[in-house]
């Protein structure tokens, strides 16, 4: 499908949108999954998420989303919220959150071998070193790698690519708060009809550090973030939209340096630079 025409301004606020907020949210779905079960965060944010969505959607008086893209909206949801993220959160139960953003930083790659963009020398060289500076600034080597684990983002990082471009090929319609509340929506029926046989809704008794990294994951993590990320998806091509996913991990380790005093030695700043390198050979080589 023809992308609609975007808005530079509004497309680069949902781009940075997209790389800050994300960045966060390896941290806080680390907190939550220590009281959630990840089908019990994956109901409580999404549900919660697209009701927002849908009273924002009617006090905005957008159009309600076509008929004809419910069904696709809907596989959407079920494909990015209530299986990818789900898989992602499993899977930081068993993999660090830094080797999470790793391999969830492989998302480019996947796009340009998935989608229709055309890619030039230039491009391929961007993504790869985007991934190479995302190695460098997250790998530690004694952190424990869980075949399983890794396994699992990997299905989610094809899963959430490949329902983005089903929904750019198959939505047409626009009312962007309407068409994030389905999409919400079915995801957190999906977490809500896999709580019974995956053990509940919590595992351990709720804490307060839980259920606030829920409620900012609902917030910030899906409404806003997941609205820029279903508006940027429809105007910029894949691989150049999915490069956010190298400065996730970026983002992550600035906040810790900055408010957790975590190290940042040589290391970090080389990956920044080489991350940085990546990102920017990218952005201009895709149409």
């Amino acid at each position: 499908m023809n992308s609609p025409q975007a808005n530079p301004l509004k497309a680069w606020t949902a781009y940075g949108i997209c790389a800050t907020v994300w960045g966060s949210t390896y941290f806080a779905i680390a907190l939550a999954v220590q009281s959630f079960t990840p089908f019990g965060m994956v109901a409580t944010r999404f549900l919660i998420g697209g009701l927002i969505a849908l009273a924002l959607s009617r006090l905005m008086q957008e159009d309600w989303p076509l008929r004809r893209d419910l069904p696709h909206l809907a596989l959407q949801g079920v494909l990015l919220l209530g299986l990818s993220n789900a898989l992602v959160s499993w899977a930081e139960t068993r993999v660090a959150s830094g080797l999470t953003a790793i391999f969830c930083s492989s998302t480019p790659i996947f796009y340009a071998f998935m989608g229709r963009d055309r890619l030039d020398r230039r491009t391929w060289l961007g993504l790869g070193l985007g991934l190479a500076g995302v190695a460098l600034l997250c790998l530690k080597t004694q952190q424990n790698l869980s075949p399983l684990g890794i396994l699992a983002i990997l299905l989610a990082v094809y899963l959430w690519a490949k329902g983005t471009l089903h929904g750019r090929r198959h939505v047409k319609g626009t009312g962007l708060f309407g068409q994030v509340a389905i999409q919400m929506l079915a995801g957190g029926v999906v977490g809500a009809l896999f709580l019974p046989l995956t053990g509940g809704m919590l595992h351990h008794p709720l804490t307060w550090r839980a259920g606030l990294s829920v409620a900012y994951l609902t917030v910030f993590g899906s409404l806003v973030a997941f609205s820029a990320y279903a508006y940027l998806s429809r105007v910029w091509p894949p691989t150049r939209m999915s490069t956010y996913n190298y400065l996730n991990p970026l983002v992550a380790v600035a906040l810790g340096a900055v408010f957790l005093q975590e190290p940042f030695g040589i290391r970090t700043v080389l990956g920044m630079a080489v991350i940085l390198g990546g990102v920017a050979l990218v952005q201009p080589g895709t149409k």
